[in-house]
């Protein structure tokens, strides 16, 4: 039996709908670099043969760990994982993403200097048309939790997803992603931040988040995906609280929340989602002074602001050019 000199690291990855992704995405973890891991692929009542390609790999890899359990959601997912790992350390994967070679490695060569979290960049892949746009700046640099939760707010290098992270286990002691929310990461990862004094972070991407039709993102709009808002307004209501001075931040990080659910209702018909639209676009406009005069507020928002105030119709099309352009 191979003994191994460094400590167990949990891979988690929860598995519904991916059949057409999973193989690729198990490919990426059992080729790892890093071989001392605890590969544990939750079934959350997968209708297709994710589970079943998931089994298959477990049957010539004795380091994965197949669960099934009933529709609990990605957050309720991601939790059963936690709850059934064993690792020193715990990385999440989506299922229907994949990652270097190196990735883990990376991540842990980062963390054994001393510290309870280490990040890295995202390749994020558009399965429409192929393209790939690698995110972050090459850098290497040490952040506060504070500064992360700020640089989080401005959706700088730093962002609130639970994947390309690598965490130590007592992180976890006292958090749970919130159940039966969509968005779980912005109302979880900020409270993972605020327990580091400090966070070591690579900006080089090892992680290619798959951008696909039919994800929760992309899907079709529905009431779940107001989520965004609130979990983005719990996250900023507790910053707001304890580090008064980034009032100006979580003022940001409200508004892109805002705008992202309200790219997601442009063509709604639907008279409560007309109205709740309505809303979005009142509060929007109340906190446009505030944001637009931030000089920290990214250009693209200070834009969207400008054609919003122009009206709705004006924004939507702005929208849309944009998101034309930047797919490609």
């Amino acid at each position: 039996m191979k003994v191994y000199n460094k400590p167990l690291i949990s891979v988690i990855v929860p598995v519904y709908g991916v059949e057409k992704y999973i193989e690729k995405c198990l490919k990426s973890i059992v080729a790892q670099t890093y071989r001392n891991l605890e590969i544990i692929m939750v079934d959350d009542g997968t209708k297709d043969n994710s589970a079943k390609i998931c089994e298959q790999y477990a049957k010539e890899d004795s380091r994965i760990k197949v669960y099934h359990k009933t529709n609990g959601g990605l957050s309720d997912a991601r939790n059963y994982g936690i709850e059934h790992s064993n690792g020193e350390y715990i990385t999440f994967i989506d299922s229907d993403d994949y990652i270097d070679i190196d990735y883990i490695e990376f991540l842990y060569q980062l963390v054994e200097k001393g510290y309870k979290m280490s990040i890295c960049s995202l390749h994020v892949v558009y399965t429409s048309n192929g393209k790939i746009i690698d995110k972050g700046n090459g850098k290497e640099v040490l952040l506060s939790g504070q500064e992360c939760i700020e640089m989080m707010c401005y959706h700088q290098e730093v962002d609130t997803c639970a994947y390309a992270k690598l965490m130590h286990r007592s992180l976890f002691d006292n958090i749970r992603y919130p159940k039966g929310k969509i968005f779980e990461d912005i109302g979880t990862t900020y409270l993972l931040f605020d327990q580091c004094d400090q966070v070591i972070c690579s900006f080089i991407p090892k992680y290619y988040y798959v951008i696909r039709e039919n994800s929760i993102v992309t899907s079709k709009f529905n009431s779940q995906k107001l989520d965004m808002i609130e979990m983005t307004n719990k996250m900023a209501d507790f910053v707001d609280k304890k580090y008064p001075n980034m009032k100006s931040a979580t003022l940001r990080r409200r508004g892109y929340a805002y705008f992202s659910t309200l790219n997601q209702m442009l063509d709604v018909t639907e008279v409560a989602y007309v109205e709740k639209r309505k809303e979005i676009i009142k509060y929007l406009k109340k906190i446009s002074p505030k944001v637009m005069k931030n000089s920290k507020t990214p250009f693209r928002d200070k834009i969207a602001y400008i054609c919003l105030g122009l009206g709705f119709p004006i924004y939507k099309l702005f929208w849309k050019i944009y998101i034309k352009y930047q797919r490609g």
